[in-house]
């Protein structure tokens, strides 16, 4: 059963090397990606799940691992070889130096995979193992301001909105009803796996819930959370 779930973003600018002088400006997101993820450890998981966005949907084992080069220097994180993509290397690169690990799984499930999908592998997920926490990696629109990837788009924020309140309030049915073709439009990358944790949260009780972070500093949605039972 699902014990803890924690929400973080994934851009590679929140690994330090790769930010370079523009490390500072992320620094109260990586404090609340940290205290997000210190929750699942503290829940003493017997399995610990990384879920992330991806072009193809794939499993992959604990020791798999990723590397930022794309995107700058040569990080690597894992001691397997570098097969991970973006949104899982950024969580496991959160879970690099933290205490001792439960056994891990990384599930990469496809940016356009459909909403009934997505919350089946967050079924799978919960039932893995008598105690799970799941790391859910996530990134709102892309489109808010003129910093974005994509041109600001009316709709944005509105939708970032209703993210944000879903996750502050634990409610796994409004991520289950997220639109792809909504998603798509707005460039959400997080879609497919914040539809993996309301899969995963649907029948348990209702968690605790709290919003750790919600901003858009270059433009697109980063939101922290943690929910625990």
């Amino acid at each position: 059963m699902l014990v803890a779930a924690a929400v973080c973003p994934h851009p590679p600018l929140l690994v330090p090397q790769v930010a370079g002088a523009a490390a500072p400006e992320l620094d109260a997101l990586r404090a609340a990606c940290a205290t997000a993820v210190g929750s699942l450890l503290d829940a003493r998981p017997d399995v610990l799940a990384v879920a992330g966005g991806a072009d193809v949907t794939a499993s992959f084992p604990g020791d798999a691992a990723g590397t930022l080069r794309p995107w700058g220097p040569d990080v690597r994180v894992g001691p397997g070889d570098a097969v991970l993509p973006l949104s899982l290397t950024i969580g496991r690169w959160l879970l690099e130096g933290t205490r001792v690990l439960p056994v891990l799984r990384f599930e990469a499930v496809g940016f356009d995979a459909p909403p009934d999908e997505c919350a089946a592998t967050g079924r799978l997920i919960a039932g893995s193992a008598p105690r799970v926490a799941l790391l859910v990696m996530g990134d709102g629109s892309a489109r808010r301001t003129e910093k974005a990837p994509g041109y600001i788009h009316p709709g944005a924020v509105p939708y970032d909105e209703m993210l944000a309140g879903a996750l502050a309030s634990g409610d796994a049915g409004r991520l289950l009803a997220l639109d792809p073709a909504l998603a798509r439009e707005l460039q959400a990358a997080g879609r497919a796996a914040f539809q993996v944790l309301g899969g995963a949260a649907r029948e348990a009780p209702p968690p605790a819930a709290e919003l750790l972070y919600d901003d858009a500093p270059y433009g697109v949605g980063y939101f922290v959370a943690r929910w625990t039972w």
